[in-house]
């Protein structure tokens, strides 16, 4: 298998890390696209994923690249280059608007390889990235996007569940580090995902202006989207329960949408890899992209 470990300078200056794997030489596309760009979860990175390696390896045998890619928000803490210096970044200090410069570097390097029709591929947060980049920042040579358990990063929904009092508190935890100037603070949240993140991080993630949540913006985006998510994580946490059955309700009247669920898959589908691909392999048939 080859590999190349890649870098991009993204536009506002910061260097990210990726691997591309180029496919045998002599096999033909039949994705409809040239090249994948993979975008991890909150937390992860671009080798940690065994889910990720087994679609990279899926996306090769079909004869497309695949470039496994990190974000600003790879692991929990991490440092980067950057125009003044060394400066911490990770899922616990990210804007997840920044996503926008992440994932325009990656798709103009692959660009600069020669990989005219692109997808675009996400799992998590990386597949909430993924819908978000596209829909505020079109790029017109991606001709799909494959969208892995995106969550519905919604305040309201949040607020509203089961751990609401948890979250009601941390927020305004966070609010209050802000007003004080520790917005860069962290703070070991517990819901809805625990980690810790920076003050003013979880109030741009989990903000009452719901920027992230995908059902706000998904109908803005053009190119064909394939959606999953594994039966198993539905129940979980209002970040997933329903989100199928609003996916349908968003892609009614349209052709070029397609929600496909794996049964008795958790969010990471483990032990499920090939059952998530034939869904993934399935829905861009269904929308005629598949040779």
């Amino acid at each position: 298998m080859l590999v190349d470990l890649v870098n991009v300078t993204t536009d506002d200056g910061l260097r990210l890390d990726g691997a591309l794997h180029a496919p045998p030489p002599d096999v033909p596309t039949s994705l409809g696209v040239d090249a994948v760009l993979c975008l991890h979860g909150t937390g992860s990175n671009f080798y940690a994923s065994n889910m990720m390696a087994s679609l990279v390896a899926a996306m090769r045998d079909r004869g497309a690249a695949a470039l496994a890619a990190n974000t600003r928000g790879h692991d929990g803490i991490s440092t980067t280059s950057a125009p003044l210096g060394r400066r911490l970044q990770g899922a616990a200090y990210e804007i997840v608007d920044a996503c926008r410069h992440d994932v325009a570097a990656w798709l103009a390097m692959l660009r600069n390889r020669g990989h005219k029709r692109l997808g675009l591929l996400g799992h998590s947060l990386g597949a909430v990235k993924a819908l978000y980049a596209q829909a505020h920042q079109t790029d017109r040579d991606v001709a799909w996007i494959v969208a892995i358990s995106p969550p519905r990063l919604s305040h309201a929904e949040f607020a509203a569940g089961s751990h609401g009092e948890t979250f009601r508190r941390d927020y305004a935890q966070a609010e209050a580090m802000v007003r004080e100037g520790r917005a860069e603070a962290l703070m070991e949240i517990r819901y809805p995902l625990p980690y810790a993140v920076s003050a003013a991080g979880f109030l741009d993630k989990y903000g009452t202006d719901e920027r992230y949540n995908v059902l706000g913006f998904v109908g803005r985006i053009a190119c064909p989207l394939v959606i999953t998510y594994g039966t198993a994580e539905l129940p979980t946490s209002v970040a997933f329960r329903g989100m199928p059955e609003a996916f349908e309700e968003h892609a009614r009247g349209r052709a070029d949408r397609h929600v496909a669920l794996v049964a008795g898959a958790d969010h990471f589908y483990a032990g499920m890899y090939h059952e998530l691909w034939a869904r993934v392999e399935d829905g861009l048939r269904r929308l005629s992209i598949l040779k």
